[in-house]
């Protein structure tokens, strides 16, 4: 079975093929200065007709989210619950939801109409899913005060659990590495993580933001990086 893996993050598209658990190929594609206007939407299209797949996984990482208790089902609200966090635009932004079983949450979040679009058009089997879902049913947590912190380019993202209990999830967009560390920083301050008490975890592109691990290893004990992306391995799309 040939499976294309799709992930989605601020400026970026990272894809894989797999065929059952071996990677065959992966790429990714970053915005910069010179990209032209619709230079993710034209890779996105490459990447669909380089042959005939089985089944698609698509994962967003867009910074377009809310997250609720599971069982809330007023569905209707979900573009005006996202609008607290970011501006949503309903013309343009198709409206998903993705369930957390373990932790009974669920997080709404819009993915680009005309990305999905795209790929609902190949009449295959797609699974679409948001970021923050995929990694928080990765992560193995125990009965400490935890800080998880999944790193991207551009783009990082994060949780605070304590015995167990979600406490908060962020996915945040900055351009700067000292950035992610005043946002996690102050997050702790807010929460009343001390730094010695809480086990921080990070993954992704760890060697990418070294700067940012070699700082925050300065002002915390306790840091581990339990995954680190390298060629064919993506913590997100495996």
């Amino acid at each position: 079975m040939n499976v294309l893996n799709l992930l989605f993050t601020k400026d970026g598209l990272i894809y894989q093929i797999a065929r059952n658990k071996s990677i065959l190929e992966e790429k990714s594609y970053f915005v910069n200065e010179e990209s032209p206007e619709n230079f993710i939407a034209d890779k996105l299209d490459e990447v669909l007709i380089k042959q005939r797949f089985d089944e698609i996984s698509v994962i967003s990482a867009f910074n377009h989210f809310m997250l609720m208790p599971e069982g809330f089902s007023e569905h209707e609200t979900g573009y005006d619950l996202i609008a607290f966090n970011a501006p949503v635009d309903k013309e343009n932004e198709e409206l998903m939801l993705s369930l957390n079983k373990k932790f009974r949450i669920q997080f709404y979040y819009t993915f680009p109409k005309n990305f999905y679009r795209k790929i609902k058009e190949l009449a295959i089997p797609v699974h679409f899913n948001f970021s923050g879902e995929k990694f928080l049913n990765s992560i193995n947590h125990k009965s400490n005060k935890e800080i998880h912190i999944n790193l991207y380019h551009n783009q990082c993202e994060f949780f605070a659990i304590d015995n167990k209990k979600l406490i908060l999830y962020n996915n945040l967009d900055v351009n700067s590495e000292v950035d992610f560390l005043y946002f996690v920083m102050f997050t702790l301050s807010k929460i009343g993580f001390g730094i010695n008490e809480t086990n921080f975890y990070a993954y992704g592109e760890t060697t990418e933001n070294e700067t940012f691990i070699s700082e925050l290893q300065k002002f915390v004990k306790n840091l581990k990086i339990v995954f680190d992306n390298v060629p064919n391995k993506n913590f997100i799309l495996n």
